[in-house]
């Protein structure tokens, strides 16, 4: 499914000596077919997804991890992942490291299936007048509308706001996702329908928020996330928000 784009994309990625302008083309043209791979990617998740064949949630030592970047691949390889991303709080560190492994791994494995590696993060935000955590995929990690958001810290005034959050990702060329919904403060069914109202583009449906070891999206919520998702036209999406050794469980 992504070998012709991964080849196409890694050829871009190799290519030295841009101006500053070609590099932008080139960003904008990356971020454009990253995003087009994963809206359809989103638009095919089901129960089963997570964490055998996709995992979008996921941090590594950038932030509160405990796996190097390079740790966290090997295992994804070897899980036999078809895709993933990493979704450090506030940080684009570990991404970057993973995907420059994971180029290094293709070109001295040329012939072995590797996973599809999405850029990602995870940002605090107020919505509601509740914290949450808002997951930003597919998007340009040198654009400077998610610059504030990646300094390894909760922002704070206006850009903490959900709505500002929402559109700082959405003009990064990404799609934002509103994390397991079912675990704040206020209830999943007032939070999602005020993310739909700002322009979120999808939910976390499948969440573990009792099943850990192994992970396994919990039943209830997970009905009643993916019901609210089908009813504002959002993309629901799965994730184990592992912090420790294995990309199984949520640590």
């Amino acid at each position: 499914m992504f070998s012709g784009l991964q080849v196409w994309l890694s050829g871009v990625l190799r290519i030295n000596n841009f101006t500053q302008e070609k590099a932008m083309v080139v960003n904008f043209a990356l971020t454009c077919a990253s995003k087009t791979l994963l809206k359809e990617v989103f638009q095919n998740l089901d129960a089963q997804s997570c964490p055998n064949n996709y995992n979008f949630h996921m941090h590594t030592v950038y932030s509160d991890g405990q796996m190097e970047p390079s740790e966290l691949i090997e295992q994804a390889i070897k899980n036999g992942l078809k895709g993933l991303a990493i979704t450090d709080h506030h940080n684009t560190g570990g991404y970057k490291a993973a995907q420059k492994y994971l180029e290094e791994w293709k070109w001295n494995n040329p012939d072995a299936d590797v996973p599809y590696l999405w850029s990602g993060i995870e940002i605090n935000a107020n919505l509601l007048n509740v914290e949450v955590h808002i997951l930003g995929y597919a998007f340009d990690p040198e654009h400077p509308s998610i610059q504030p958001y990646t300094q390894g810290k909760t922002v704070t005034g206006s850009e903490y706001e959900a709505v500002n959050v929402i559109a700082a990702i959405q003009e990064a060329g990404g799609f934002a996702v509103l994390a397991h919904p079912a675990r704040y403060r206020k209830s999943h069914f007032d939070l999602i329908p005020a993310a739909a109202e700002l322009g979120i583009d999808g939910v976390e449906s499948f969440y573990a928020y009792s099943s850990r070891k192994p992970w396994k999206p919990s039943v209830t919520q997970t009905e009643q996330v993916q019901r609210l998702a089908t009813e504002y036209g959002l993309y629901s999406t799965c994730g184990t928000d592992s912090h420790g050794f294995s990309l199984l469980e949520r640590l």
